[in-house]
């Protein structure tokens, strides 16, 4: 009897870790993840080249909507509003907040494994609330943002709250109110005809692509995580 016991203990363990691997494979497969910018979208490529992955352009611009039951994860860069907020940091926000006041909370499965993931990578990381701006925050809307709460800004992981969806973001930070980059190249081709701004293309060309492959490291590693330690490509 005790001999049956431990078998039927055993089978019930492998009868819920299959179960748990099942549901977690699942999840892997609803990821949908929504990359803005196309160096955001070639990085996500690079790290993640069978993943369901779109280039949704800067404020979703370019995105047509989720399929039934997906998990949205907004991968890419951010800028930092907390002065103490270094470029390099990762930043998986527990909630996101637009402009009108409402607040979106991230889903907690995808934000922990994410979480998880920036450790085991030792890179930086933060936890804080992400704004959602209607467009680039620079200047002293940097500090007026801050002073409301926020730690970084982006312009597209607020707009998915009227969704009803399972949201999560992976945002590394480019730029702080200490070294921050001009509203202008959200037009590239005008702020290439701008001299003054040569210099900061020198650092956004070597920053930005780093950057940009660090979000989509951590979030490889953490879709590992989700789906039980498997290796993910």
């Amino acid at each position: 009897m005790a001999i049956r016991h431990t078998n039927n203990g055993e089978a019930l363990r492998h009868y819920h870790t299959d179960h748990q691997n099942a549901a977690s494979l699942q999840a892997i497969h609803n990821v949908e993840i929504l990359a803005p910018t196309l160096l955001e979208y070639w990085a996500v490529r690079w790290t993640l080249p069978h993943a369901r992955v779109n280039l949704a352009g800067v404020q979703l611009a370019r995105w047509r909507g989720a399929r039934r039951r997906s998990i949205m994860v907004v991968c890419g860069l951010a800028g930092a509003l907390a002065p103490d907020l270094l470029p390099g940091t990762v930043l998986v926000p527990r909630w996101v907040g637009l402009a009108d006041g409402s607040i979106m909370h991230c889903d907690t499965t995808m934000r922990q494994a994410l979480e998880a993931a920036a450790r085991r990578l030792h890179f930086r990381l933060h936890t804080g609330p992400l704004l959602t701006a209607q467009s680039l925050v620079v200047g002293d809307d940097r500090y007026r943002w801050y002073h409301q709460g926020f730690v970084a800004a982006d312009m597209e992981t607020g707009l998915l709250a009227a969704r009803n969806l399972r949201v999560a973001t992976i945002r590394v930070v480019l730029d702080n109110p200490e070294h921050g980059i001009s509203p202008d190249w959200l037009q590239p081709t005008r702020a290439l005809l701008q001299p003054q701004l040569w210099r900061e293309l020198l650092w956004l060309s070597h920053e930005a692509p780093r950057y940009a492959l660090r979000a989509g490291q951590v979030l490889k590693v953490g879709l590992g995580i989700m789906s039980g330690n498997m290796a993910v490509e």
